[in-house]
C-alpha cells in the first residue's frame, strides 16, 4: 500500500493539472479520457486468485461496501481501518491521474496479497484475469432513480468529469447510457446475469439500508469470515452514514478541493432511499418509468425506490 502521506502529497502537487476530462469510448463504453488513453495496462491487469473485487456503477454505495469489507477483514479493528483513506486502502483499478499521482494499476502492484480492489467497469471491460482466476466479486446495485440523482450531485463537485449541465439533460444522458462508465441498465443487468457463471455476490443498496447487519452477514459468509455478534454490531455502527460522513478516512476530505469541491456538494451527501422524489418532476418520473420498464423487462431484476 502506498504511504498515505505520499499519495496525498502527489495529489496536492498535481492538483493544478486536473480538469474536467472529456469522455472517450473504450469498446463502446464512455470512460474518462486518461483511462481510455492508458487502457492497455488496465485491460492486461493480472489479477491474483485471492483478489477481491468490489464493483459498482458510480454512486451506488461503493465507499460504503469498501469500508464494510475492510472492517470485516481487520475483524472490526477501527484503528486498523483508519490506517489510510479509502482510496489508498482499496485502490481504484482503472483510475488514471496526471503524474506524479500513481494510477490504480501502479498502486496495486505494490499491494501485498490478499488485495481488495475497487472498479466501476462494466462486466465486459473487467480484465479477463479476474474471471480466469475465479476471483470473488462483490457487486452493489442501487435503484436507478436514486443512483442518477446521486451521480448528478457528484458530477457537480467532481472537477475531473464532464460538466453535468442542467438536470433534465443529465437525466436524459443517464437514460441513454452516455455518462462515464456507460449504461446503468447494462451494468446492473450484466452482473446480475453472470452470477450463475462467476463467484459474484450481488447486493442491493436498499437492502443494506433496510437491514445493514443482515447484509454485512451475507458479505461475511461470502468471504468465509466468522466474527462474534459484538464485532458485527461495531461494524454496523462504524459504517453508518453519519459516522462515515464525519470520518476523514471515508469522506474524501483529503482530496484537494480543486479535484473534489465539497463546498458544491459533499462526497457523502444524503445516503437515502427515495431522495429522487425531491428532484424528479412528475413528468420526468413518468417518462423515466416507461423507459425503465422497456429496458428492464425480462431481466428478472427488481429494485425498490423506497423502503
Amino acid at each position: 500500500m502506498a504511504a498515505p502521506e505520499n499519495y496525498t502529497k502527489a495529489l496536492q502537487e498535481s492538483q493544478d493539472v486536473f480538469h474536467r476530462f472529456p469522455l472517450q469510448l473504450v469498446h463502446g463504453i464512455p470512460l474518462m479520457e486518461p483511462i481510455a488513453q492508458q487502457w492497455g495496462p488496465i485491460e492486461n491487469f493480472q489479477a491474483r486468485p485471492d483478489d477481491l473485487l468490489i464493483s459498482t456503477y458510480p454512486k451506488a454505495g461503493t465507499t460504503w461496501m469498501q469500508e464494510i469489507v475492510d472492517l470485516i477483514l481487520v475483524q472490526g479493528d477501527v484503528e486498523k481501518a483508519c490506517r489510510a483513506p479509502t482510496h489508498i486502502r482499496i485502490p481504484f483499478l482503472e483510475i488514471c491521474s496526471p503524474p506524479p499521482v500513481p494510477s490504480g494499476v501502479q498502486q496495486l502492484a505494490n499491494v501485498p496479497s490478499p488485495r481488495v480492489i475497487k472498479t466501476h467497469l462494466p462486466f465486459q471491460l473487467v480484465p479477463k484475469s479476474f474471471w480466469e482466476n475465479r476471483c470473488k466479486v462483490i457487486y452493489v446495485a442501487r435503484n436507478a432513480k436514486d443512483n442518477v440523482v446521486s451521480y448528478y450531485f457528484f458530477d457537480q463537485m467532481n472537477k475531473t468529469q464532464p460538466e453535468p449541465g442542467p438536470w433534465e439533460l443529465y437525466l436524459q444522458m443517464f437514460m441513454d447510457g452516455k455518462l462515464a462508465w456507460g449504461s446503468w441498465y447494462d451494468h446492473v443487468c450484466r452482473y446480475w446475469a453472470e452470477r450463475a457463471n462467476h463467484c459474484i455476490l450481488y447486493v442491493f443498496y436498499e437492502d443494506m439500508k433496510e437491514d445493514p447487519a443482515r447484509e454485512i452477514r451475507r458479505v461475511m459468509d461470502f468471504l468465509e469470515v466468522e466474527l462474534p455478534p459484538q464485532v458485527l454490531e461495531k461494524i454496523v455502527q462504524q459504517t453508518s452514514f453519519q459516522i462515515m460522513k464525519e470520518n476523514p478516512m471515508t469522506n474524501y476530505s483529503s482530496v484537494p478541493s480543486t479535484i473534489f469541491d465539497q463546498t458544491v456538494s459533499p462526497f457523502m451527501r444524503k445516503g437515502q432511499v427515495g431522495d429522487w422524489k425531491n428532484h424528479f418532476t412528475v413528468a420526468q418520473s413518468e417518462a423515466f418509468d416507461a423507459h425503465y420498464q422497456r429496458r428492464m423487462e425480462g431481466t428478472g431484476l427488481h429494485f425498490r425506490t423506497q423502503i
